[in-house]
């Protein structure tokens, strides 16, 4: 049996029934629950159980506070091991080196305390956040829009009428009671002889995501990739056709929605500065720089080169965020993105040059990224260079270094340095850097793994000790392909049911080459990638006759592009008439301009 309801005591109500000995009610702000016991007896015992509970769990049971040892306030003594070692007559520098020891091993055990403590913490204010956010729901009748009141004749006599609980029965019981619907009456469920504790997530608005890629079709073939690229050394790798089988069932576009991944610490970012912690949210626009690079771990295959005019949309309510990003230019290769969140506002283009040099391949990021907060703040940034070592023999990694300056308008700005990884290195992937304000004075130290997690220290002194856990990686998801795509990456691609007839016919899910990939069906995914790359080199004809970005302009001679608006409007109305179908047949004339 499992529950049917989750209810909150403090904001319900409950009566017996009149007419039936065995059956009591408990009433919510959004509906109303049919209980059968075995016998009037037990129809007392819940009831009175039931004002038992309300009196002893009180309305924030979460929200208050919690009692536990910081880590600070631990401390040990090594009198004792020491008196110890002397009575037993040893050596006065060996006992000084115990102590050392001791107190190292101490050291290290707090930095772990310290850590769980701040996991403590954190899980803490998730679930107050949770609780007080269904107390609000409860009373209110309303949870972003998804809850209806139901019956709402009697919704508000019962708020008003059974605010309190009451085992008595009234002259008007009967007629209420039959007043309700008869699928209302029908709705009876077991109750059980013992609680457990529910779980915390099925109280949230919950969007089914899938988990996992489909399973593939076809077994999947070997190429050579020294056969592919051995004639393309120092070319450039956006003009190089690479069969499918080294592509990954997403497209450049949808890429730019993985930095959105960790979009909770923009969420915060805005909060703290709302709260007047400007340094705060400095420091978690610098986390959120960072972790979109997590995602690349163990990703050795290439994302589609969207064709010219090609979108994507990614609509995120459980983030609270839409995303949409389409290709501007196709030489050189430009994609614009934009997003929306809850108070802040994120764009940006990427032009990626990309090399070839025997070994490895460089990527080179052109382009600035904008994060502009609703009280006016701006924080831009560039992206650092990647390198993938070892195509051709050893094992592929890929690599990011270099310098992220990242400036804000107001106090503070952020410069953090990418470490790049050297043959020797047993600690790679190492971020360092710093928080600034206006005068150059650093207001806090950050470090940490681009792949696993960021830290600040207040000041400019480097005591890991007393570093504060500002962002970690997610765990790789259990369903792994050979695309090492993490469970975020796994929903980009996803057609959910309803969604196909609401999208553009230029949006990366309906491209068919990435489609057959994602599938596992490799014959028709390369037939189709051919297709589309002779359309793909028609491009520069296309742009050059004329062709402009449906969604974005250019911004001068800088280079740039702005979103023009309109895009969501047009979804909601389906005004799709002026947005070709890309990934058509086509029969114009090929123009080969590689």
């Amino acid at each position: 049996m499992s529950f049917h309801s989750f209810v909150f005591q403090q904001v319900s109500s409950y009566r017996e029934s009149k007419s039936d000995h065995r059956k009591f009610y408990i009433f919510t702000a959004t509906k109303t629950l049919h209980l059968r016991t075995d016998s009037r007896s037990d129809r007392a015992a819940w009831l009175q159980a039931l004002a038992a509970t309300r009196g002893i769990v009180p309305l924030q049971s979460i929200s208050g506070e919690f009692s536990f040892v910081s880590p600070k306030d631990l401390s040990i003594s090594t009198e004792r091991l020491k008196k110890r070692l002397l009575e037993e007559g040893t050596n006065e520098s060996l006992v000084k080196e115990c102590e050392q020891i001791v107190d190292s091993e101490f050291s290290e055990a707090q930095e772990q305390i310290k850590l769980l403590h701040e996991e403590r913490t954190k899980l803490l204010d998730a679930l107050r956040q949770l609780e007080m956010a269904n107390l609000e729901a409860e009373t209110s009748g309303i949870h972003d829009n998804v809850y209806q009141l139901r019956n709402h004749k009697y919704s508000s006599l019962r708020r008003g009428k059974y605010s309190e609980c009451s085992t008595s029965a009234s002259s008007d019981d009967k007629k209420e009671f039959e007043d309700i619907s008869e699928e209302d009456e029908a709705s009876f469920h077991d109750t059980k002889e013992s609680f457990s504790e529910p779980d915390v997530g099925s109280v949230y608005t919950h969007f089914k995501r899938r988990t996992k890629l489909p399973d593939p079709a076809e077994k999947e073939r070997g190429v050579s990739l020294w056969s592919m690229i051995k004639d393309n050394v120092g070319k450039d790798l956006t003009r190089v056709c690479l069969p499918v089988y080294f592509n990954e069932p997403i497209s450049s576009l949808q890429k730019c929605f993985e930095d959105l991944e960790y979009s909770y610490l923009l969420d915060q970012a805005y909060e703290c500065g709302k709260s007047g912690n400007s340094l705060l949210r400095a420091l978690n626009v610098a986390a959120f720089a960072v972790s979109g690079y997590a995602s690349t771990e163990g990703r050795h295959c290439k994302p589609f080169n969207p064709l010219l005019g090609e979108t994507y949309e990614a609509d995120f309510p459980e983030k609270g965020i839409r995303f949409f990003s389409e290709k501007v230019s196709h030489h050189p290769t430009v994609i614009a993105c934009h997003c929306e969140g809850k108070g802040w506002k994120f764009s940006g283009d990427t032009n990626l040059r990309s090399k070839f040099w025997g070994r490895s391949i460089q990527l080179e990021p052109v382009g600035i990224l904008t994060l502009e907060f609703d009280d006016g703040e701006i924080f831009q940034w560039s992206k650092v260079t990647t390198t993938i070592y070892n195509i051709l023999l050893g094992k592929l990694y890929c690599d990011h270094h270099g310098i992220m300056q990242i400036r804000g308008n107001r106090q503070y700005s952020c410069t953090l340095k990418f470490k790049e990884q050297s043959i020797l290195d047993r600690n790679p992937h190492q971020v360092n850097g710093f928080v600034e304000d206006v005068t150059g004075k650093k207001a806090a130290t950050v470090f940490g793994k681009w792949n696993d997690s960021l830290y600040y220290v207040a000041g400019d002194e480097l005591n890991k000790a007393s570093a504060s856990l500002l962002w970690k990686a997610t765990k790789p998801p259990p369903n792994v392909t050979r695309y090492n795509l993490t469970s975020f990456a796994m929903t980009l691609n996803e057609l959910t049911p309803g969604l196909e007839e609401k999208l553009p016919p230029t949006d990366s899910r309906l491209r068919p080459d990435q489609r057959h990939l994602e599938n596992g069906e490799y014959e028709k995914a390369n037939e189709e990638k051919q297709r589309l790359e002779r359309r793909q080199r028609m491009s520069r004809q296309i742009q050059e006759s004329g062709w402009r970005p449906r969604w974005f302009e250019p911004q001068g001679e800088s280079e740039s592009y702005k979103y023009t608006g309109g895009y969501w409007e047009a979804r909601d109305d389906k005004s799709w008439d002026d947005c070709p179908n890309i990934f058509g047949e086509f029969t114009e004339e090929v123009v080969d301009c590689a």
